[in-house]
């Protein structure tokens, strides 16, 4: 039994992503009361919230800006609390698929050829031919994702797209098979597969219930599934990542792993994909949650003096 402790679940935050962050943060509270922790839940909408007195480690279920870009990492590394997940350098990394990808580039880690827009009359990329994907640079969940498969659709599209950041990513759309990968101490999960029932694997698809179809182990051949697993592996370690996170991997037929982003505080609801791979692992919903904690309680922490204890 592992020794009870006076964790605070942060979660919701003022991000587009804050109700997806409220049923990660429900569900992660739950799990940690069931093995025997004090838990208090915080809902930082603004910068002046404060930790509840006696706080020993942070459990960080908030997604989106503020919470996946390392600016909460930042705050708690001043306070001097320990947290779970990424640290704030890794976050602001991950969090900005621009940054993520010249990691990747740079580091030998195979990813879609890409270029970045930022202003809405611009034109089609010269030497591009569609289909192509246009992601706002610094946001999750497939918040403003958009599909172009017609130069026609272009300026609608990068509109819609800029409307959830000042720069898009323009990404060639890969077809093959769409993975995930859940690392968790420094170990690749079982792969995971999605195939969503219509359309692509997008924020409704991935937040509705019976959408999508979930695969855990996916069925690959045992040497594909490890060269996604390294390819994750290495995005992972290009931006310098700690303790967990997910990363998407589509798969190029006959195989070939390519990598889409790295995402640094995954989901933990019901539908989210960690948890499955977890599962897959043997591991359990409340020992994943329990893990996270312990990793976080491994960590040197700021310079600050903590919680008020």
């Amino acid at each position: 039994m592992a020794q009870s402790r006076h964790i605070t679940v942060m979660l919701g935050g003022p991000s587009a992503e804050r109700e997806v962050s409220l049923r990660t943060g429900g569900a992660v509270a739950k799990a940690l009361r069931t093995l025997g922790h004090t838990v208090d839940e915080l809902d930082p909408r603004g910068l002046d919230w404060q930790l509840p007195k006696g706080t020993e480690v942070v459990f960080l279920a908030l997604h989106g800006t503020y919470g996946e870009d390392g600016t909460v990492q930042r705050q708690l590394d001043a306070l001097g609390v320990p947290y779970t997940g990424c640290d704030a350098e890794a976050s602001r990394l991950g969090f900005d698929k621009r940054l993520t990808k010249e990691r990747c580039v740079a580091a030998g880690v195979p990813t879609a050829r890409f270029v970045v827009v930022t202003a809405a009359d611009a034109p089609w990329p010269a030497g591009w031919q569609p289909p192509v994907v246009l992601k706002p640079v610094r946001q999750g969940s497939s918040v403003g994702l958009q599909f172009v498969d017609r130069v026609a659709d272009w300026p609608a599209a990068l509109a819609a797209a800029l409307q959830f950041d000042s720069e898009v990513l323009v990404e060639e759309r890969i077809v093959g098979r769409e993975t995930t990968v859940g690392i968790l101490a420094g170990v690749a999960l079982p792969v995971v597969e999605v195939r969503p029932k219509s359309g692509a694997f997008d924020y409704q698809n991935k937040y509705t219930a019976g959408a999508t179809d979930v695969f855990c182990p996916a069925d690959l051949e045992p040497t594909t599934a490890a060269r996604i697993q390294a390819a994750a592996l290495g995005a992972f370690h290009a931006i310098g990542g700690r303790d967990y996170a997910r990363v998407d991997v589509m798969i190029r037929p006959p195989g070939e792993p390519v990598v889409l982003e790295v995402n640094t505080l995954p989901g933990m609801t019901e539908l989210s994909l960690l948890p499955k791979a977890a599962a897959a692992a043997g591991i359990s919903y409340a020992e994943l949650c329990q893990r996270m904690i312990d990793l976080a309680l491994r960590h040197p922490v700021g310079g600050g003096k903590g919680a008020d204890r």
